[in-house]
């Protein structure tokens, strides 16, 4: 017979699970009644549209959707080969008394505020796109889309950089994570047979390929859902362009840069639209990524002994 203490105890924890459930499900109804005036005048071409001009009442979300995806795939290009090289460095390579303190500075770079990437995207890394990154990007690349146009520091390379610089805390720790959940048995067996160092590497990242993947995907949410430091350096302006040097405009930067305008109620739905779906995509992405990164913790098994 179950003792009292215990079901009061379960009953409890029950209750608290239970209101993450509440608030989740309760944000998503209150966003989409909130909607309700945009999806009736629009419908799905509040989706495809291209136009945004709130004097007028005309509202389009592709330029948004184009820039959050462009921006976000881009930081993960650039970030997703370094932070694997450093995950793989600090678990593989590195002894304790250097792995610790890089560690540390990665986990360091996770803790800064978005407002200070801003700042810093703003003051240093966009003049370093406009004078020497872009620079050399046009002059060696320019007979591409991507790297023609306007070169003023400002604009969808710039945020993407900054989003790459923010991602990667995230996904190298939890490749971290899941390169440790390896069994050293594994290891030990690929070098017993005469595996190189990197053939052994190789073994281990092909075992966690799962769990990596759920870091990628992982990143990506973090990317598509950051406000702050892209509203500051990715130039916010609704056009979709080739080129990466233009500026653009991400869902989250406009709901931030444009909230407080919104004083006409197909204004504001439409702003509240745009970040359900954003709320909708983070949230799928974001649970997709725990699925990838458990099933490599089932599959495994038991975690590297240290």
């Amino acid at each position: 017979m179950t003792h009292l203490g215990d079901r009061i105890f379960r009953t409890v924890m029950t209750m608290a699970a239970s209101v993450i459930v509440i608030i989740v499900l309760g944000m998503i109804v209150k966003m989409v009644m909130s909607s309700m005036p945009t999806l009736q005048a629009y419908g799905i071409g509040f989706l495809t549209g291209s136009e945004w001009v709130p004097s007028e009442n005309v509202f389009g979300a592709l330029p948004f959707i184009y820039g959050t995806v462009v921006s976000s795939v881009l930081a993960l290009i650039i970030s997703v080969p370094i932070s694997i090289g450093i995950a793989i460095f600090l678990v593989e390579q590195a002894p304790a008394k250097i792995a610790r303190p890089i560690a540390f500075m990665v986990e360091l770079l996770a803790a800064i505020p978005s407002v200070v990437y801003g700042l810093w995207g703003i003051f240093v890394l966009a003049p370093f796109v406009r004078d020497h990154l872009g620079a050399f990007l046009a002059e060696t690349l320019g007979f591409l889309p991507l790297f023609q146009g306007r070169l003023t520091g400002i604009g969808m390379l710039t945020g993407g950089l900054i989003l790459a610089l923010m991602i990667t805390p995230i996904i190298t720790a939890v490749v971290r994570d899941v390169l440790e959940a390896v069994p050293n048995t594994q290891r030990e067996a690929s070098l017993a047979l005469g595996a190189t160092k990197w053939e052994t590497t190789q073994i281990v990242l092909g075992n966690a390929a799962s769990g990596i993947a759920g870091a990628v995907v992982l990143g990506l949410g973090r990317a598509i859902g950051e406000t702050m430091a892209v509203t500051m350096v990715i130039g916010n302006s609704p056009q979709i362009t080739a080129s990466l040097f233009e500026p653009a405009y991400t869902i989250a930067s406009v709901l931030a840069a444009n909230f407080a305008d919104a004083t006409e109620e197909l204004y504001l739905s439409a702003l509240i639209e745009m970040g359900l779906v954003l709320f909708l995509v983070t949230f799928i992405i974001n649970g997709f990524a725990k699925l990838l990164v458990m099933r490599v913790a089932k599959r495994t098994g038991t975690a590297k002994s240290t």
